[in-house]
């Protein structure tokens, strides 16, 4: 019984091990354990959720990478998946420093998400063809001319309202 606790109190996680050297190398930056992966560039945080399992790892990596990339805001749902792309590469070269490999078919199923999260904005309501977005919550058919307004969040059902048709 001894034996037992004295090995559990050396071992460390593999996310304490990823923290400690995550805080080495990025001290300018707060980790913070949280029920959900973001960054924060108000106040500097990425948080992350305190676990093994290698998503999260792999979360807290590519949270990091939009620190180290100066991420803060997007103008257009497309900058936003060029972000989250851009994020994941920095993902992986964090990883490939500390000896982590990352899942690339986990990667291409996170941006999948925004992929067809971004489909669905940009499909007109009235003809389903794929369109521009004109503005930060506006989108407008390339086929039909209709206009219609998306949510801003990235988070909730798509909703689209159509403004107008020519």
């Amino acid at each position: 019984m001894l034996y037992c606790m004295a090995a559990t109190t050396w071992h460390t996680t593999l996310m304490e091990q990823t923290l400690k050297k995550l805080h080495a190398l990025y001290s300018g930056l707060t980790f913070t354990a949280d029920n959900v992966c973001r960054w924060s560039p108000a106040n500097r945080t990425v948080y992350f959720i305190r676990s093994n399992d290698e998503r999260h790892i792999w979360s807290l990596l590519h949270e990091t990478g939009h620190a180290l990339l100066g991420h803060s805001a997007y103008r257009s749902d497309i900058e936003l998946l060029h972000m989250e792309t851009a994020a994941w590469e920095q993902a992986k070269d964090i990883a490939r420093s500390l000896q982590i490999i990352i899942d690339e078919e986990h990667v291409q199923n996170c941006l999948d998400t925004y992929r067809n999260w971004l489909f669905a904005r940009s499909t007109c309501p009235r003809c389903l063809s794929a369109s521009l977005q004109t503005g930060a919550q506006q989108y407008q058919c390339f086929n039909c001319k209709t206009i219609w307004r998306v949510s801003r969040s990235r988070f909730c059902r798509i909703y689209r309202t159509t403004l107008a048709a020519t």
